[in-house]
Formats: C-alpha cells, sequence, structure tokens
C-alpha cells in the first residue's frame, strides 16, 4: 500500500456551503486546512464540534474581496502555519441577483470583485511558492450558471463564473511547465445553506421587468431547501480527485469536474446548441479568407 504524504490545504470561504463540507472532508482523510473566512468567529463556532482535529486545522480570516496586497499578507500567515501549501482550492464567492439593465456596471463590479478578482488575488498570492517546489494544485469552484448565462436575473454570476472558467483554463496552460495543477469545478444545484437568498440588486428600477423579478423570486424560493444534489458527497469526490483515491483512483486528471445529473443536462445542451450552430453556419462562415493571388 503506497503512503500519501499529509497534503496542507488552503480553502476560502469555509464557514458555509460547500466549504465547511470540504473541511470536514479533508481531515477525515488525515490532511491539514488552512480554512478561511470573512468572520472567524462563525468559523471558530463551527470548528469547535467534536472531530475539527484542531492540531490539523487552522482558521484565518480572509475576505477575499479585499486588497491584493492584504490578500497576500493573509497567504504570508497561511504559509507559515506548515511552511507550504499544497492545495488551494477558491471556493468563497456569492451570486449577485439582478437585471442586467436595472444592475448595470455597478452591480456587476460587486459580483466580479468577489467572484474573480478575489479568485486571481488569492491564486496569485499562493502559486509563487507552489512555482518554487514545482508541486501544487489549484482548485477554482466555477458553477453550472457558467454554462447556462440565459436565465435571468443571475446575468452577473454566470459572467463571473464564466470568467473564472476561463481564468482556471488559462492558468492550467501557465503553470503546467512548474508541474501545478489546475482544475475547474462546475457544481450545478446542491443543498447549501442560503445559496438562493441573496436580495435582488436594482440600482435603476424599471417596471416592465416587474413580471420576471416576481417569477424569479418565486421560482427560487420553492427550489431552496429542495435541491437534489448533496454537497457532502460533492466535497468527497472532489477531495478523492484531488488525492487520486476512492472513486477518483487512477483516473485521469480532469481540467473540468462537472458535479451532479442537471450540470450534465445543461452542460451537454449548451455544447450540442454551439454544434448545432456550427454546424448550420459553417459553409458562410468559414469561406472568409483572402482570395489566393
Amino acid at each position: 500500500m503506497v503512503q500519501i504524504q499529509s497534503r496542507v490545504w488552503l480553502v476560502t470561504g469555509t464557514s458555509s456551503g460547500f466549504g465547511k463540507r470540504l473541511v470536514a472532508s479533508i481531515l477525515a482523510r488525515g490532511d491539514r486546512v488552512i480554512a478561511t473566512a470573512r468572520c472567524i468567529d462563525k468559523m471558530q463556532s463551527l470548528y469547535s464540534l467534536p472531530g475539527a482535529c484542531p492540531s490539523r486545522l487552522y482558521l484565518i480570516r480572509l475576505d477575499i474581496s479585499d486588497s491584493p496586497e492584504t490578500i497576500q499578507k493573509v497567504v504570508a500567515e497561511a504559509m507559515s502555519v506548515w511552511g507550504r501549501i499544497d492545495v488551494l482550492v477558491n471556493n468563497a464567492g456569492y451570486g449577485v441577483k439582478s437585471v442586467i439593465e436595472e444592475g448595470g456596471s455597478i452591480a456587476a463590479l460587486t459580483q466580479f470583485q468577489t467572484n474573480v478578482f478575489g479568485v486571481i488575488n488569492v491564486t496569485n498570492a499562493v502559486i509563487p511558492q507552489m512555482r518554487e517546489r514545482r508541486s501544487g494544485t489549484i482548485v477554482i469552484i466555477g458553477s453550472r450558471s457558467g454554462w447556462t448565462p440565459a436565465m435571468p436575473p443571475v446575468g452577473f454570476y454566470a459572467a463571473s463564473k464564466a470568467a473564472v472558467h476561463a481564468i482556471g483554463e488559462t492558468y492550467s496552460t501557465e503553470l503546467a511547465p512548474f508541474s501545478i495543477r489546475v482544475m475547474v469545478v462546475a457544481p450545478g444545484s446542491f443543498r447549501t445553506e442560503n445559496v438562493l437568498k441573496q436580495p435582488m440588486t436594482i440600482h435603476n428600477h424599471i417596471p416592465e421587468y416587474d413580471g420576471l423579478r416576481a417569477a424569479a423570486t418565486e421560482k427560487f424560493a420553492a427550489l431552496a431547501g429542495h435541491e437534489k444534489g448533496d454537497p457532502v458527497k460533492a466535497m468527497e469526490l472532489l477531495v478523492d480527485v484531488v488525492r487520486g483515491e476512492g472513486r477518483a483512483y487512477g483516473r485521469e486528471w480532469p481540467l473540468w469536474l462537472f458535479l451532479g445529473k442537471d450540470c450534465y443536462r445543461d452542460v451537454r445542451n449548451k455544447c450540442e446548441k454551439v454544434l448545432k450552430t456550427l454546424d448550420t453556419w459553417e459553409d458562410l462562415a468559414t469561406d472568409l479568407e483572402f482570395d489566393q493571388l
């Protein structure tokens, strides 16, 4: 039996949702976790439960919407705990609900500050020590919404997740020469706390959208608490993949990890629409090169 060295994980957004389930799964495998969230008191209350393994768990306050300099200082503290970070999981984020015309660039900037710029700042703060050691794993939690941006009023959220999907793919190429692995995780609908309870953001009220907003609010309220996805199972699989064990043993490292039946359905639908459009317009849209002289 091969002995796997204990890994050191840095996980953002661990006071609820996927984050708190992920911490529990990591600790159960014998690895060490530096858990971060905006409210350290909430984390201290959460992880004072029996079995929290305090000798392998370190809590740090981190708001990923802070400045790059502040994030650098927090990551430096994280590095000093066990001398390295083997796995970074960019999990922290939230979803703005807004009709694009009503939210405008203000709502977009607020959404991207956390879900995109925060991911970049945390990742860039962690990369140097991974690059120096020629070893590391970076996980970016995206969303099925990045593949289904047509659904209002989560256009800004979908756009932010599509952005980090593309950023994750680029990181994968840029960091491969340093033996740093990158994985973009796209979960579907999972039963986590408060994920659908974000209020509507309206900077410019437009009455014509009242019906759309009301229908969306009713839809989210009906879905909350009835999602079919089990977040514990999802995070157990994520840890399996990172550690190369359990259900992921012997599998090739995935750039993409899609989670949930609904995610697979929606991603396949999007791909089929794209392929159909390519096939329909290929004869015209590819006949655009300079004529041979």
